[in-house]
């Protein structure tokens, strides 16, 4: 795919020609003049003076009703640690150079290192310490338990140099859905966070070619069992009654298990609901109804009689024809981290679209409240994974070299992250042909996802269907040059509830950024002025959308500048 072609010259400002979406019917909920006037982005008072920015309408509404609003999600305690902005700090109990490891370049250290990690699991959790220095990894890289942190002495001092793939490593990696795609074009990593038991079967599914499912109940999603069902409730609702809470204690950690029903009703409420979504063909979309149940982690906090108080408020309505229960899940990793320290994987060509052969970076797989900080990878396949992890906090990481496929992606019902201060830099090399490039892709039902402060060189905001839905993307500059992706049968772009707020595009490119004429209950506020030209999208669901925009063309001037940020505050 060649994204470096001239583009036809931009229209006189304010002079959009009526777009493909429009003919197509959609409609567009616009903030009243008034409300546009109030924010101080309609004008200038006069001549080169510039009215101060006020505080964006959508926000005050949203602020009077966060847990509900129709188009904004609360994303306000998404990351580790119910969004904590002081990640924990662990003494340090091991220093891989005591287990063997030599830092010059030299020899494998991938096995000092990860026996250091192990003796860290044994001693009950604690830091693992990479002095600076050039560390040769010729396998994964695995923090399999709880606890335990692996922590270089800055990104520009500690590499791991990696020299393999994970086909290499590991074997072939084929598609559950069939065809001859490589999943190691979205899975994995060569320094993977993933619990042990988890890995085991996992790994042992891959080598024996049958392929996982890969989220929190097991490779067939059947290692789970009901500790209770729930009454009726309300997205938003922090609390919810269960008909018997004896299996539940403050702490816990639990699944919020939701099926859908035969007229997919579950799937429904996602979009929004409505006239558009009853009309959809959801029963075609069989990519799409394997993602069902939806799985929510989360933490219990407290439990008063049958009443249970949880981390996070519900993401969603709790109905009876979906079947709602706590559930136990496989045994999560939990408080484990990668910090200061850049992945670099032997320099190779990138290969064609969906066959990578796995020189990816950093993967977080069935992990909550887990992070990485300070981390850059360089000339991977793909950068950052959260594959089944939730809650799970990415600060001041890069993604540098060749360029990647999927920079970061976030998929297999991944749900509350936060991806903060982020880059994606231009790569250095021509894309080969037949290659691909997203950006920072949600897809397969997550949810509640945040990428805030980001710098984008190249890439885009890639919803690669499988309906994600109430996910956010704020303060971000991108160059919009990458493409979303995802099978026709994995059903919609979008769910309800996204918001792209304050995002400044270089390339006036519209696609998949100015999204009001084709996400379902959705917010574009405070983006650059875009036209539509390379990609066009189309609305999945017919009739009216119910979307809102503000701002428009006037990135930087809405108040307040970053929706993930406010929201915190508001707790």
């Amino acid at each position: 795919m060649e994204y470096g072609q001239a583009h036809p010259q931009p229209r006189p400002p304010r002079q959009r020609a009526v777009g493909r979406r429009t003919v197509l019917g959609t409609a567009v909920a616009v903030a009243a003049t008034a409300g546009a006037m109030a924010t101080g982005l309609a004008g200038t008072a006069a001549a080169g003076e510039r009215r101060p920015p006020r505080t964006s309408a959508l926000w005050r509404e949203f602020a009077e009703s966060p847990y509900t609003h129709p188009q904004i999600p609360y994303v306000g305690r998404a990351g580790s640690r119910a969004g904590a902005r002081r990640l924990p700090r662990y003494r340090v109990v091991a220093d891989v150079r005591a287990y063997g490891a030599k830092g010059d370049g030299s020899v494998d250290d991938a096995p000092a290192i990860n026996r250091a990690l192990a003796a860290a699991a044994e001693r009950g959790g604690g830091t693992v310490s990479i002095p600076p220095g050039t560390y040769r990894i010729d396998d994964v890289i695995r923090i399999a338990h709880s606890g335990v942190v692996l922590r270089g002495a800055g990104s520009d001092r500690t590499k791991l140099y990696a020299t393999r793939n994970l086909t290499e490593v590991i074997g072939p990696y084929g598609s559950r859905y069939g065809g001859d795609k490589s999943s190691w074009s979205w899975a994995g990593g060569l320094i993977w966070l993933c619990p042990q038991e988890r890995w085991d079967t996992l790994t042992t599914a891959i080598k024996a070619r049958n392929w996982p499912f890969e989220g929190w109940t097991g490779n067939a999603r059947d290692e789970w069992r009901t500790l209770t069902v729930i009454a009726r409730g309300n997205r938003g609702d922090r609390s919810v009654t269960v008909r018997d809470a004896s299996k539940l204690r403050r702490g816990q950690f639990v699944l919020l298990r939701l099926a859908d029903d035969t007229d997919h009703t579950l799937l429904a409420h996602m979009a929004g609901g409505g006239p558009g979504t009853e009309a959809y063909n959801w029963a075609a979309m069989t990519k799409l109804t394997s993602y069902v149940p939806y799985e929510w982690p989360v933490r219990i906090t407290a439990v008063r009689g049958r009443e249970v108080t949880l981390e996070r408020p519900l993401p969603l309505d709790i109905r009876p024809e979906w079947d709602p229960r706590f559930t136990t899940s496989v045994t999560p990793l939990t408080g484990s981290g990668v910090e200061g320290l850049t992945l670099e994987a032997v320099e190779t060509p990138q290969s064609p679209h969906l066959l990578d052969k796995g020189y990816n970076g950093v993967a977080f797989q069935c992990a909550y409240d887990c992070w990485a900080e300070d981390v850059v990878v360089r000339h991977v396949d793909n950068g950052f994974g959260l594959i089944g992890a939730s809650a799970c906090t990415l600060r001041r990481t890069r993604v540098a070299g060749r360029g990647s496929h999927h920079p970061y992606y976030c998929r297999e019902g991944s749900h509350d992250n936060l991806i903060e201060d982020f880059a994606i830099e231009r790569r250095t090399v021509p894309a080969p042909a037949g290659t691909q490039l997203h950006g920072i892709n949600v897809e397969g039902l997550s949810s509640y996802n945040v990428w805030s402060r980001g710098r984008m060189e190249m890439g885009t905001f890639d919803t690669h269907r499988g309906m994600p839905f109430a996910n956010v993307r704020t303060e971000i500059t991108v160059s919009n040059d990458g493409r979303h992706g995802g099978d026709a049968i994995a059903g919609p772009l979008y769910g309800a509830r996204f918001a792209h707020w304050n995002v400044t595009v270089t390339n006036e490119r519209a696609g998949l950024i100015k999204i009001d004429e084709i996400a379902p209950y959705s917010v574009t506020a405070g983006i650059s002025e875009v036209r539509e030209f390379d990609q066009i999208d189309v609305p999945d669901f017919q009739g009216e959308l119910h979307t809102r925009l503000e701002a428009y063309g006037s990135p930087g001037d809405i108040r307040p500048r970053n929706l993930y940020e406010a929201q915190r505050e508001l707790r």
